[in-house]
């Protein structure tokens, strides 16, 4: 390959750059990035950021002696239009064709919005220019804010609006905010944080619509109210929301690309194109698409191997992790939790989260599959380290029992597939032998 365009200057495009580098590519590399800015750090943006104590500098993910060295030529404020699998290029929405011989989609996913005129005081976030928006507003005195959506960004919302002083509620259309992710028991654990935390959590309510106030030819209108399913209305200066996000993959319709939730493909990241292969939030690996640190950090490097090798030749499985930080708490979880896995408190209490936290492990049949803590960090790294060490040994002699398998069938097919001669009767043998030794020469001269 001499030229790779890596499409979208995210976490899992920079570590993409990184390893096309580390893997030996010197040829030609650009990085498309839809935002004007160059890879930046998203968790501190509903955290540390919006309530004033994070440096703009200090999201970036690269300083510039590393972006030198890169040595990408980086097109930020462009978006990528359409993918030219003919002509073997990139599309940007300014007309111009980036000619490649590999593309890295990295385009990540976007915050869903709800339907309805835009009024002023509605907010998502997901970018730095989402967040910057949003702290503008909550510097200006105590405000009503109403957070639509209880999963993680909601939550680290809430807590920092309510770090910096505001009346907040939180709408949250399921019985528990998290349970998908921690299961009931563990999800009630967490939802209690918001009432210590001096928030107000509202489950199991729909939002019907929002109410603002009537638009001038100065300006829109104004958030004033959020409209709930079943009639109550909540004031509100503020609305943030946060229900979940859609892949960036608009930009990729007519292309011979499987899409469905994100961009389809195999366990070693390659699409139905072997000079294309996804990472991050926009890929959908082996049937899973997940929005998580791990996933951009540690798909590149496989998905790389395979972009410069023209087929798959590495797998990559990341064991999920993920933290928030809520009400001066941290929650970290990793593993693969299931429906109908037991819990076990192992460390601490969950009714003394303020008194040093737990540490919390689910198991199935015995075996343990993941692991949750608030205020445990050490011995949730442990817990960590061990589920990773399971499931790579688990991994290893699943593949070495497929060998194995393989390797006894060889055999097997190999004779079935070679063609069969009939046997000869014992004389066409006997003469058969004859000749061969009358064909043999002879070194015995006496």
């Amino acid at each position: 390959m001499r030229t790779v365009t890596v499409v979208g200057a995210s976490l899992a495009g920079l570590y993409a750059a990184r390893e096309l580098r580390a893997q030996g590519f010197d040829g030609r590399l650009f990085v498309v990035g839809a935002e004007p800015h160059p890879p930046y750090d998203r968790p501190p943006l509903s955290k540390e950021f919006l309530t004033g104590g994070g440096v703009e500098d200090r999201l970036a993910l690269a300083d510039p002696e590393e972006t030198a060295e890169l040595g990408a030529e980086w097109v930020l404020g462009k978006r990528a239009r359409a993918l030219d699998t003919r002509g073997r290029a990139v599309v940007l929405d300014d007309g111009r064709t980036l000619a490649s011989d590999g593309v890295v989609i990295a385009t990540g996913a976007s915050a869903r919005r709800l339907p309805g005129p835009a009024l002023t005081g509605v907010h998502t976030l997901r970018t730095l220019d989402d967040a910057r928006a949003l702290r503008a507003e909550l510097v200006g005195g105590p405000r009503r804010v109403v957070v639509i959506g209880g999963g993680f960004i909601g939550a680290e919302t809430a807590s920092s609006c309510v770090a910096l002083g505001h009346d907040v509620t939180i709408v949250e259309a399921a019985p528990l905010p998290l349970a998908a992710h921690l299961g009931a028991e563990m999800a009630t654990v967490c939802a209690a944080l918001h009432a210590r935390g001096g928030a107000r959590l509202l489950t199991r309510a729909g939002v019907a619509a929002l109410r603002g106030d009537a638009p001038t030819a100065f300006s829109g209108g104004a958030v004033t109210a959020v409209e709930l399913s079943d009639g109550r209305l909540l004031p509100a200066d503020v609305v943030v929301v946060g229900i979940g996000a859609t892949p960036n993959t608009g930009w990729l319709a007519g292309s011979p690309l499987a899409l469905g939730d994100g961009v389809l493909c195999d366990d070693g990241c390659v699409t139905a194109l072997p000079q294309v292969v996804a990472v991050g939030d926009v890929a959908r690996s082996g049937g899973i698409r997940a929005e998580h640190w791990t996933s951009a950090t540690e798909q590149p490097r496989a998905a790389i191997r395979n972009l410069l090798a023209g087929h798959t030749v590495e797998t990559v499985r990341p064991l999920p992790y993920f933290w928030s930080d809520q009400y001066g708490s941290r929650i970290q979880f990793a593993g693969r939790r299931r429906d109908g896995d037991a819990v076990r408190i192992v460390e601490g209490s969950p009714e003394a989260v303020r008194e040093g936290g737990f540490l919390a492990v689910y198991e199935h049949l015995g075996r343990r599959t993941a692991a949750l803590a608030v205020d445990r960090p050490r011995p949730f790294m442990k817990a960590r380290r061990q589920l990773a060490a399971a499931e790579t040994a688990e991994t290893a002699a699943t593949a070495k029992a497929a060998k194995a398998a393989e390797v006894a069938e060889a055999p097997e097919a190999q004779a079935s597939a070679e063609p069969l001669e009939p046997a000869q009767p014992p004389a066409a043998r006997r003469r058969e032998r004859e000749n061969r030794a009358a064909r043999k020469p002879c070194n015995d001269v006496r």
